[in-house]
């Protein structure tokens, strides 16, 4: 490490390693991101990435968390939105890192932390769906399934690109559908 550098505390060295190694996950690919590669990006050894994280996939994990947190602050501010505007707002993010949630979806078979860590995000995601399905009037009876079909069809909109017209198409039908039982107008 240069000598010029000025000392940091650990956090800040940590962040900086978590946003270089974010930019290039997200630009080039994990796979394409070496330990050593990311390294250089921070301005460090590649040694001192080992001494923050455990592994490639911890270091993930932390980019995952911090990119969530962000999406979840702003989440909480279109809360007044529509359920279909939210659930576009969804997809929209989440195809904005197509290639994060790819690997997510393709290290989840190989490391246990990223299953875990997948997991946990759709337990957070069926929870928030839950609740704005449960605001809709939906039973608890219907909830578990209703939810389920919604995540298949968010994630057959990422899976199968669709314009913007036949996105929003399909998840209004979606919400008319899941709340349709419940006799209760969709609330915004």
């Amino acid at each position: 490490m240069p000598r010029n550098r000025r000392p940091q505390d650990r956090e800040e060295k940590r962040e900086e390693i978590i946003s270089a190694a974010q930019r290039l996950f997200i630009d080039d690919g994990f796979e394409s991101a070496s330990t050593a590669r990311i390294a250089r990006s921070a301005g460090v050894a590649v040694n001192t990435i080992y001494w923050y994280f455990q592994d490639k996939d911890e270091l993930l994990i932390a980019v995952l968390d911090r990119l969530l947190a962000e999406a979840l602050a702003t989440y909480t501010e279109i809360a007044d939105m529509s359920l279909n505007d939210r659930l576009l707002w969804v997809v929209d993010q989440l195809e904005q890192l197509h290639g994060l949630v790819n690997t997510v979806h393709a290290r989840a078979t190989a490391s246990p932390a990223i299953d875990a860590w997948h997991s946990a995000f759709h337990r957070l995601a069926d929870a928030l769906f839950d609740d704005s399905l449960r605001a809709a009037g939906v039973t608890e009876t219907d909830l578990a399934g209703m939810s389920a079909i919604g995540t298949f069809v968010i994630e057959g909109l990422l899976t199968h690109k669709r314009d913007d017209a036949d996105r929003r198409a399909i998840v209004d039908l979606l919400v008319r559908s899941l709340t349709a039982a419940s006799g209760r107008p969709v609330p915004n």
